[in-house]
């Protein structure tokens, strides 16, 4: 493991971590980070924001720290220790050596926004001697695998290669309710990789790595449950049907007393009209799409129709060199990483094109519809430099420097009138996040079993958000002052500085086990809302009267942890159980606001973050792997994560619902329970080490709730795999089956909108957007390494 930034045996490491080796991912069949999760306990992936279900988010929780958005992620993504600034970049595992995730604050030796955790890929070394392997899968629904991987030396020992090529496809798992034909959460990806690794003497290292990965998906899987029914103006035709089954008091904006229909209880069965959406190409849209106006992807790379086309790139150049015998070894990371991503989608969630549109401009669509378009594009530069101090005594240290330099800009535009004209795409002002840091890590052997280590980290986080480049005039001082302001300036800007340490000790109650305490420290750096300063003054006024602001302060958590790892009967049982504690303080949610433009009548969805709560969180954590025989193998993986709400202010779920304290809810989003088990049965067959095989994987994750007054849950997800194969080290070949019964589960629910053709069930939640999950799936997989 490295998750101190060291080589050591994971069950010696005094953190809770789940480890997957290329093996295990193999044996699972891990694709993706979504993959990933359902093995991991205290892990769950959400891609679900705005209404969409699709690989243009991702959110990833930890131990029930759901983050406000991608961009304030509260568990970050790594390369071989490398800074991955976006949650959406790693989404296709193509062949790591392992893969790492760190439960619990990791600021002290991985930085910024690790504050749950830290999910690290290490990749694999170039081999010694020329090898490599072909791979393929074929599947229900056109699932398909294809990967090609190659390596060996180039000059000896001194300079060798490894170079992977994958496809991952698929077809959606639901028909488009309204296109007969056309399925939903189709997925494509294609990725490439090259390391190099540089070894001109026996104690210097230098390795290369690059990545380049493209997904296009098609119109993505998410169904919508409305608390009203939508019905043609004119006919009286259900269009959505009305699944509400509860109501409550709730309040406007601006105060008044109002009563909201609503959904309650357990998220229910999609109807019959859902998942469906418009997604006709028309000139509306070819037209919107073939312009570069207003938009941060060009036109030629964004995307085309309905759906997504994203990519992304990633570098590093590690480097590590040991010095003679003295026990110090210097250590250098260099990162680069670029993302852009374009998306479109039909917000309504519906298909229809009966009910007449109201926008009378000329060239919009004579139906109504509502579609959307999202952008983004992220890159950033980071720098590590370390020195360990290793001399095999009872001392040992590290001290070291990095620095991350993030830009972000987005863009987005849509709606029912003439697109490119009326309505277009807007580009947001940029955002900056420079981090600079100095850490250290210091270890002392007290005795033999007995070992203490105190690491810490002092960071500062410059954050600097920027006007949009066609410059920014406010007329209202409502949220900044008032004034013209040039395209690209800086806004707004603010510095916050912490210390984060962590303690830990240690003690080997036998050889083969060991008991450990932490304490650890969290930071979450804060963040700007700037989206709604390009509004106009009503909506700014609106905006305010709704408690939005600009500036965000960071989180804290103080996190208490117990744990106990070893192994029993010659390592035929293996395990590590943990236990922690913590307050999450100032936690920064996700605010969501529709408000209709009163002097030109356009709907906007403002989005944006505040420090609203604070939460106890609390869980115990256990993984477990046994040897039943020499055939026979299980493994077993579970948690418990609490989260209790102390304080909240929610203004759209207080909106909703009329409830002000959300003392004792739990955490949105968040899986209380999770499990796996496992079991793989291997028999050899005759000579040449061709072996047979069976393997049953069992996931559970319980249901999540849409918003912090816990009135609506989704259904406990479960997943049963199986696997049969046959085959030796160098040729294989297996039949599998994934969500075995068919589990329907939704993956994820959030609370939406109702549109129609009045617009007037935007100002509150109406209805929930729930993310589809694949269905059941054939297939076939072999291999071949040679």
């Amino acid at each position: 493991m490295t998750a101190r930034k060291r080589a050591e045996d994971i069950l010696k490491t005094p953190i809770s971590i789940s480890a997957f080796t290329s093996a295990d991912i193999q044996a699972r069949g891990i694709q993706s980070i979504t993959d990933l999760s359902a093995f991991t306990p205290s892990m769950k992936i959400v891609s679900t924001a705005s209404g969409r279900n699709d690989r243009s988010f991702q959110q990833i929780i930890i131990r029930g720290f759901t983050p406000s958005s991608a961009a304030a992620q509260t568990t970050s993504l790594f390369i071989d220790g490398v800074p991955v600034s976006t949650a959406t970049g790693i989404q296709t595992i193509t062949d790591p050596e392992r893969i790492e995730v760190l439960k619990g604050p990791q600021s002290a030796y991985f930085g910024r926004q690790t504050f749950a955790g830290a999910v690290n890929v290490v990749t694999k070394a170039p081999p010694k001697d020329l090898e490599g392997s072909v791979s393929g899968m074929l599947g229900t629904r056109n699932n398909r695998d294809v990967q090609f991987a190659i390596g060996g030396p180039i000059f000896g020992e001194v300079l060798g290669f490894r170079a992977t090529v994958q496809e991952v496809a698929k077809d959606g798992s639901y028909e488009n309710a309204g296109v007969p034909g056309q399925t939903l959460g189709d997925q494509r990806t294609r990725s490439g990789t090259l390391s190099l690794q540089f070894e001109p003497t026996h104690n210097l290292k230098i390795k290369a790595f690059g990545l380049l990965s493209a997904n296009k998906d098609g119109p993505n899987a998410t169904g919508f449950i409305s608390a009203y029914g939508v019905t043609n103006p004119k006919t009286g035709a259900v269009i959505v049907p009305n699944q509400g089954n509860c109501s409550f008091n709730g309040v406007t904006a601006a105060g008044a007393a109002v009563v909201n229909q609503s959904i309650c209880g357990t998220v229910p069965k999609l109807s019959s009209t859902s998942p469906s959406m418009n997604t006709a190409n028309d000139a509306n849209i070819t037209n919107f799409l073939a312009s570069s106006n207003g938009r941060v992807v060009n036109a030629d790379d964004g995307v085309q129709g309905y759906g997504l086309v994203s990519r992304y790139y990633h570098l590093h150049l590690n480097a590590d060199w040991a010095i003679g015998d003295t026990g110090i070894t210097l250590s250098s990371l260099t990162g680069y990483n670029n993302e852009r991503r374009s998306q479109m989608s039909d917000l309504d969630l519906y298909y229809d094109t009966s009910a007449a549109n109201p926008s009378t401009a000329a060239g919009a669509p004579s139906y109504f519809s509502y579609p959307y378009i999202v952008e983004a594009v992220s890159r950033d530069v980071s720098q590590e430099v370390r020195a360990s101090y290793e001399p095999g005594g009872p001392f040992h240290a590290t001290i070291g420097a990095s620095y991350l330099n993030a830009f972000f800009q987005g863009s987005g535009g849509g709606g029912n009138g003439a697109l490119g004209t009326t309505v277009s795409s807007v580009v947001s002002g940029a955002t900056r996040s420079k981090t600079s840091g100095v850490f250290f890590g210091v270890g002392y052997d007290i005795t033999p079993s007995l070992k203490i280590n105190f690491d810490g980290r002092y960071q500062e986080d410059h954050l600097i958000a920027y006007t949009k480049p066609t410059g920014q005039t406010l007329s209202t001082s409502v949220f900044a002052p008032a004034g013209v302001y040039a395209g690209g300036s800086v806004l707004v800007q603010d510095k916050y500085k912490n210390f984060m340490p962590r303690v830990i000790v240690n003690y080997d109650v036998t050889p083969e086990t060991m008991v450990y305490a932490s304490y650890s420290k969290g930071i979450n750096p804060g963040a700007f809302n700037t989206v709604f300063l390009s509004s106009s003054p009503a909506v700014q006024d609106i905006a305010a009267a709704a408690g939005l602001k600009v500036a965000v302060k960071p989180e804290t958590l103080n996190n208490y942890e117990i744990g106990l790892k070893g192994r029993l009967f010659d390592n035929a049982i293996r395990y590590s159980l943990s236990a922690y504690y913590g307050i999450w303080n100032n936690q920064i949610n996700a605010l969501t606001l529709a408000a209709k433009d009163p002097t030109t009548g356009l709907i906007y969805v403002i989005q944006s973050t505040d420090n609203t709560g604070k939460v106890r969180v609390s869980g115990l954590e256990a993984e477990v792997s046994a040897r039943a025989s020499s055939r026979l193998n299980f493994n077993f993986s579970g948690s418990i994560n609490d989260t209790h709400i102390l304080k909240l202010s929610s203004p759209s779920v207080t909106q909703l619902t009329g409830i002000t304290d959300f003392r004792g809810k739990e955490n949105p989003l968040t899986s209380k329970y999770s499990g796996a088990a496992s079991a793989q049965y291997t028999v050899p067959i005759g000579n040449e080490g061709v072996k047979a095989f069976g393997r049953a994987d069992f996931t559970y994750k319980s249901g999540v709730y849409t918003n912090a007054a816990n009135i609506l849950k989704t259904p406990a997800m479960t997943q049963v795999n199986l696997r049969l194969g046959v085959g030796n080290d160098r040729v294989s070949i297996e039949a599998f089956t994934t969500n075995l019964f068919n589990n329907r589960a939704y993956a994820s629910a959030i609370d939406y909108y109702t549109f129609d053709t009045t617009f007037s069930k935007l100002a509150i939640p109406s209805g929930v957007a729930v993310a589809l999950r694949d269905l059941r799936t054939f297939g076939l997989r072999g291999r071949y390494n040679f």
